[in-house]
């Protein structure tokens, strides 16, 4: 099941692109495999996937443990700032940065690593309660004192659009973030590189990657539903 729903996740990622005139290899597809078992993990990893998200920091750090060293771990969820030592020299990137205060959290504990930590500014451009991030209008403050930070690299801007019926209803979120993804590599701050742009789940990722996105993050559309009720799609 996970390599055939693989194949209809490519397949669309590649008319996606055709329809924008972009490469597909500008595009980098994130299995979210939150809640799933290794073996099915293992199915995604034999069909050529080595980028995986996690929600969970406990989750991540067992499945790096028992699972092929070259995957590329990617931390998509909420990260509370007691558990970032735990986690920031197993991800290739934490996509989900959304407080200066989780920035100086990361600082401090990357410093006694000696590493230097890949992240996304996570902005809530819907700007839903339930939702973590930075407002759109203060992200490029952050942006500019998080940069600061020796042991940090900021390389773009994730976010996570609402939950619709119709993946069209998005398309003005991704816009709108695409927008100042451009401004921001206009501006050229040191010690930002903003070229990656995290954004598209399983139900809008499509839109997500005509409006822009560089790294969409679709779990149910390749491992399927196995979820508790009430928890959010991805």
């Amino acid at each position: 099941m996970v390599k055939e729903n693989l194949l209809i996740v490519q397949n669309r990622i590649e008319e996606a692109c055709k329809r924008c005139g972009r490469d597909p290899k500008e595009v980098t597809l994130i299995a979210v495999s939150k809640t799933k078992p290794a073996e099915m993990i293992t199915d995604a990893y034999e069909a050529g996937i080595r980028d995986f998200g996690e929600n969970k920091v406990q989750e991540l750090c067992d499945k790096y443990e028992l699972l092929p060293d070259d995957i590329r771990w990617h931390m998509i969820g909420h990260l509370q700032r007691n558990k970032v030592k735990q986690v920031i020299d197993k991800t290739v990137l934490v996509h989900s940065v959304d407080s200066v205060r989780l920035a100086e959290q990361i600082e401090e504990e990357a410093a006694k690593k000696q590493i230097c930590v890949d992240i996304l500014l996570e902005v809530n451009v819907a700007e839903e309660e339930s939702k973590f991030g930075f407002h759109l209008e203060e992200t490029e403050q952050a942006i500019r004192h998080i940069s600061l930070f020796p042991h940090i690299s900021i390389k773009g801007l994730m976010t996570i659009a609402p939950f619709v019926e119709n993946s069209e209803q998005n398309r003005p979120v991704f816009k709108k973030l695409n927008k100042f993804y451009v401004d921001m590599q206009r501006k050229n701050i040191d010690n930002v590189n903003m070229n990656m742009l995290s954004m598209g789940m399983t139900g809008d990722y499509e839109i997500a990657i005509e409006e822009g996105a560089t790294l969409v993050r679709v779990g149910t559309g390749i491992f399927g539903t196995r979820y508790k009720i009430g928890e959010n799609e991805v």
